[in-house]
């Protein structure tokens, strides 16, 4: 290199290693990066230890079955092998929609997984428990897995929580053969835990997370099987910010609702209760009450909310800044004026096919609280995304 120099020829090609990754990383366009790893083997092996995620093509975010393309089907163990045997400093790997991937690939990742933060497996149908306990043995620094409708138990989610303790987002929606056991050994395993999702997992009452962390602050149980003694459990962390427990069965429910509002969902900022078609007077006063902070509450198709619940939002709820009152057929011109003369906070007001609302008491409204948006579309999905939260203890 000192001959070189001392000719005057000069090279990028005689900068050490660290000096390329170091450009490398400056390197922001996709088609830079890829151009960069074609000039020269040598290049090309930093572009790969450089490589910090992963998705396939065929990957996706949350879509049926039926999307799944032939390309996901086609990927195997061999294919994993290569993979991560070429790019050994992954943090984020997504294999999403590889439905014919089986336990065996994950075998891989002990040798070569072992820096991965964030897994995604969703509707991987072929990965059993087994599969999971590799996960486990591999990924050590787990932080963030979607198992999305995979077929795993509460023997592969014991496995998991005993062996990724840094475990902070827990995708399971869908995941049918999981019970309130498997959730009782990740939320008790571990305790950093901050998002979970549960959603139509019908064999979960919510007792599982009694005793939670206070780390654990958002929770999404649409359209579970809960109970009076699961919301209990499901708010006893005491930092619980966002729940959805929307498409609630109020089959053993006539107040049962009123637990979240008893104390330790004080720092609740958005609920989701569209479709709690029972849900009374009653639990929505303790919730008004025992929920000083919330921001955003969706009680669409919630038909038994009669005058005395929608006062009790005027009254209290003093940092709403969003409500959704959607189809509410006890919703009448007294229950709105209650809402228009409280919730001092509130910027947006989702509201449609109120039939009990007349035209009168809606120019009223507008009149009174012109800086109210009011918006006619119904929304499904209300809060952050799951793995996007960060607990954060002074909110």
């Amino acid at each position: 290199m000192g001959d070189s120099l001392m000719d005057g020829v000069t090279s990028i090609m005689l900068l050490p290693d660290d000096c390329l990754c170091f450009i490398f990383n400056f390197l922001h366009c996709r088609t830079d990066r890829e151009s960069f790893g074609l000039t020269c083997h040598r290049w090309l092996n930093i572009q790969n230890l450089n490589r910090r995620s992963l998705q396939f093509p065929c990957s996706f975010g949350i879509v049926g079955p039926s999307s799944l393309s032939q390309s996901c089907t086609d990927i195997n163990s061999f294919h994993l092998y290569r993979i991560l045997a070429r790019f050994q400093h992954l943090e984020y790997l997504s294999l999403s929609g590889c439905a014919e991937i089986l336990d065996s690939a994950l075998s891989y990742l002990k040798p070569y997984g072992s820096k991965l933060q964030t897994l995604c497996l969703d509707c991987c149908f072929k990965i059993s428990d087994y599969g999971i306990s590799l996960v486990g043995d591999g990924c050590p620094f787990l932080t963030t897995i979607s198992l999305y409708r995979c077929s795993i138990t509460d023997t592969g989610l014991e496995a998991l929580a005993n062996a990724c303790l840094a475990l902070r987002h827990v995708n399971l929606a869908y995941c049918s053969c999981i019970s309130d056991s498997g959730l009782r050994a990740l939320s008790q395993g571990c305790r950093e835990l901050q998002a979970v999702k549960i959603s139509n997992c019908r064999g979960v009452s919510g007792v599982g997370l009694r005793g939670c962390s206070s780390t654990l602050v958002y929770i999404d149980a649409e359209c579970c099987n809960l109970e009076p003694v699961g919301i209990m459990s499901i708010v006893s962390g005491g930092g619980l910010k966002f729940l959805n427990i929307a498409g609630l069965s109020c089959s053993n429910f006539i107040n049962g609702l009123e637990a979240i509002g008893n104390g330790f969902a004080a720092r609740l900022k958005i609920l989701n209760l569209r479709m709690c078609r029972s849900v009374t007077d009653a639990s929505i006063v303790a919730i008004a009450k025992g929920c000083p902070q919330l921001q955003e509450w969706n009680l669409a198709l919630c038909h038994e909310v009669r005058v005395l619940g929608w006062a009790s939002i005027g009254s209290n709820c003093h940092n709403l800044k969003k409500l959704h009152v959607n189809r509410c057929r006890n919703l009448c011109h007294q229950g709105l004026q209650a809402v228009r003369d409280g919730c001092k906070e509130l910027s947006v007001l989702y509201m449609s096919r109120n039939s009990r609302i007349s035209d009168t008491a809606l120019e009223l409204f507008k009149l009174y609280r012109c800086n109210v948006e009011i918006k006619a579309e119904e929304v499904m999905s209300i809060g952050p995304n799951w793995d996007s939260i960060d607990y954060d203890e002074s909110t």
